[in-house]
Order: C-alpha cells, then structure tokens, then sequence
C-alpha cells in the first residue's frame, strides 16, 4: 500500500525539478543566488537589484517558494524572502555530484560572464561543476592551470580563464573548505 510523504511540504521531486530548472536558467540562479547572499529581499529589491522584469521576478520567487528554496518571512506587503543553502548530491552509475550554492551562483554569472557562458556551452554544467572543483584548488595555490586544462581536458589558455572567471565565486562561497 502507499503511503503518502510525510514531513516537509515541499516534494522531494518538485524540489529536485526546481534546482535542476535553477542550474538550466540563469536568470533564475541569479534570483536564488541573490537572495541568499543578501537576503531577506522584496521582490522590488530583486527588480531593483537585479534588473530583472517585475513578472519574471514574481514567477521566479514564487516557483523558489514552492519548491521551498526560499521562504517568506515576512507576509506583511512589502512580502519579504530569504533562501538556506541548497545541497544536493546526485549519484549516477556510480559518480556524484553535489549541487551546492556555489555552482548555483557559478551558473547565475553566465549572463554577466561570457567565459563562464562559453565554457558552459562546450563543456556543459559537469565541466563548469569540474572547473569548480578546480578553482577552489587554484584559489588556494596546489594546483596550477597547466594541470587544471590536463585534468579537464582543455587547453591551458582556456582552464586559465574559466579559472580566473570562477575566483570570485570560490571566494565568496568558501569552496573546498
């Protein structure tokens, strides 16, 4: 017999579907990743803040809502928003990879970061999530982008960039500690 969920009212499936809508929409990383970082926001912060349409930044925070990404606290107008670190670690045929607010905010830099769109664009959301892996090793020293580009299959020229455009992130979200 079935039994239905118990606990938490936001579905595992919808809170799954929801990050994996976060990592494909840029725009939308860049919501979670705001609110996270400077949260509790309104959303005409978001608007202000961000730039992004009035809509689009209800639609958003209301889908991060629903999948419980982010939470109101306060319900007086203006309605104010804050986010938890989402952590997220998938297993397939025997790889993981956990989702973590710094590949969320790495994603959130492809419409400002053009080295961080086209390296996204060749080599898809597990290479940006590798080069993370990296960065936070370059940030700290042990590792150089010679063996950074032999690691992850590219060239020395294009490991340096994608490396450099993802300091910031390893630096504000403490990655590897």
């Amino acid at each position: 017999m079935a039994k239905s969920p118990t606990g938490s009212s936001h579905p595992p499936i919808r809170h799954l579907q929801t990050v994996v809508d976060v990592l494909e929409t840029p725009a939308l990383a860049r919501i979670y990743a705001h609110i996270l970082d400077d949260g509790p926001v309104t959303v005409a912060d978001l608007v202000e803040d961000l730039g992004v349409p009035q809509g689009t930044a209800y639609d958003y925070v209301e889908k991060l809502e629903t999948a419980g990404l982010v939470e109101k606290v306060r319900d007086q107008r203006p309605c104010e928003y804050a986010a938890e670190p989402v952590t997220l670690t998938l297993t397939t045929d025997g790889n993981s990879r956990t989702i973590a607010p710094a590949l969320i905010a790495a994603v959130a830099r492809r419409e400002d970061d053009g080295d961080i769109d086209t390296f996204v664009d060749r080599h898809g959301l597990d290479g940006l999530a590798q080069a993370l892996d990296y960065a936070a090793e370059y940030v700290e020293g042990s590792v150089n982008a010679r063996i950074a580009a032999r690691e992850l299959d590219v060239s020395p020229l294009e490991a340096e960039i994608v490396l450099q455009a993802l300091e910031p992130v390893v630096e504000t979200y403490a990655v590897g500690e």
